[in-house]
């Protein structure tokens, strides 16, 4: 049996979509069904259904709210929540997938790329407690895989693509910061690769996994509109003050994940293919 915990996010939805054509059986929980701050119910729960493998995509992501008006509920699901999963997993034997993000990085490595055995240096709240669960992971006891990814797009729930699709309906003219690098992430790729690690059983640990290639959210905003009569011009991160402080260069290296022999499309034709797949 496997558990899905944030199962309706949009990271949970593809992977639910990929199980079912696996024909896995696997039980998806978000809040209503498992919250995960709540200790005791997590382990009564985990130790009640005793699942082989816990994909935990739960968790807060709202960057900015993280920095003030969120901190709490940031600390309480990405920190406590994961440490109570985490721990459970270990208590009934699971193997246990964790998702991280390449704001764990201070961006400051410029045009190098961040191995796994980096040193990380959050630079706001949000890669903080994902680190954090990191930490909890490791010192759980579980079975782990740890997978960093890095500007997460999808058919499913709130991101980037959708973004900038629905502001070009409205717009003739957009924005976009050119002076913050990384590598874009497609859900599909990152819940293949997720399933990969378990069913082939991978060395254990931490990897990063996004799409090929890198670029600025300009150059990916541009691909994204190629087909649109839109202009999108490049402006600089200062124009659009943030709470939440971001990398200003957070390309991760894919080298580990690649010898494991999980192919990763580049970040283009991940975009094509998800783009084709909404029409």
């Amino acid at each position: 049996m496997i558990l899905i915990t944030g199962g309706n996010g949009q990271l949970g939805t593809e992977l639910q979509h990929l199980l079912t054509e696996k024909n896995e059986r696997f039980i998806a929980t978000d809040v209503s069904e498992l919250d995960i701050t709540d200790r005791a119910a997590t382990f009564e729960y985990i130790e009640k259904l005793r699942p082989e493998v816990i994909y935990h995509c739960a968790a807060y992501t709202a960057v900015d709210k993280a920095e003030d008006e969120g901190k709490a509920l940031d600390e309480k699901i990405n920190v406590d929540g994961t440490c109570n999963v985490s721990e459970a997993a270990a208590k009934v034997g699971a193997k246990l997938v964790y998702i991280s993000t390449d704001y764990v990085f201070d961006g400051t490595k410029k045009d190098d790329e961040y191995e796994v055995d980096d040193k990380p240096n959050p630079l706001n709240e949000y890669g903080r407690t994902k680190l954090m669960g990191e930490v909890a992971v490791r010192a759980s006891g579980a079975s782990y895989y740890i997978i960093r990814t890095s500007w997460v797009f999808g058919l499913y729930g709130k991101n980037f693509v959708f973004t900038m699709q629905n502001l070009a309906k409205n717009h003739d003219t957009l924005t976009v910061v050119d002076d913050q690098v990384g590598r874009p992430t497609w859900t599909r790729t990152l819940a293949e690769f997720m399933t990969y690690a378990v069913e082939k059983e991978i060395p254990l640990g931490i990897y990063h996994l996004s799409n090929d290639n890198s670029c600025s959210w300009y150059e990916f905003a541009k691909e994204i509109l190629k087909d649109t009569d839109v202009t999108v011009k490049p402006v600089m991160s200062a124009e659009f003050p943030q709470k939440a402080r971001r990398p200003q260069y957070s390309v991760m290296s894919l080298e580990k994940t690649k010898k494991t022999g999980f192919v990763i499309p580049t970040w283009q034709e991940a975009l094509a293919k998800m783009i084709a797949l909404q029409k």
